[in-house]
């Protein structure tokens, strides 16, 4: 250390000082400004990139609000679509058993109807054939009893006067 300040120099200490403040105004005229704009650029640039990426946060938020909110509109529409398909059915159904009974009561009053003819016809049937039964039967009776001409007379007689008294 000694050794340094024998050598010390005033003049040289005096030019030194000097061309450092040289170097630092032309320093200051022609490299500052350069690299203070490039580092505002730098800065601007991040605060820049910073915003778009806050943007584009919010807009995937919104987006992702948009998507739920279409989410729930297709939701309650299904849900909307399967009531009114469940309602078309169950009055479909409801329909069909209401035909159904119509149908069935239409049959069911075809078949009384068929049955009391069918009823009626058999019995008259059977009073046709009663009636010819007895008819034979009576005629068999009164062949038998009549065989003479003065009973036949006797029979009529008391025919035509109950036919007259009623």
């Amino acid at each position: 250390m000694e050794a340094l300040l024998n050598d010390f120099s005033p003049g040289l200490f005096i030019v030194q000082t000097i061309l450092l403040l040289i170097l630092i105004a032309v320093m200051v005229k022609f490299a500052w400004k350069p690299i203070m704009n490039s580092l505002e650029e730098r800065e601007s640039g991040i605060e820049d990139a910073l915003a778009a990426a806050e943007n584009a946060r919010k807009e995937m938020q919104n987006l992702q609000a948009d998507n739920e909110k279409l989410v729930k509109e297709a939701r309650a529409e299904r849900d909307a679509m399967m009531k009114e398909a469940r309602d078309i059915r169950d009055k479909m159904i409801s329909e069909a058993k209401e035909d159904a009974k119509e149908v069935t009561a239409a049959l069911i009053e075809k078949a009384q109807a068929s049955i009391v003819q069918e009823k009626q016809a058999a019995l008259a049937e059977i009073k046709k054939n009663v009636a010819e039964l007895s008819i034979g039967i009576a005629e068999s009776v009164i062949k038998k009893e009549l065989s003479n001409k003065k009973d036949q007379l006797e029979l009529v007689e008391d025919i035509l006067k109950e036919v007259t008294l009623n």
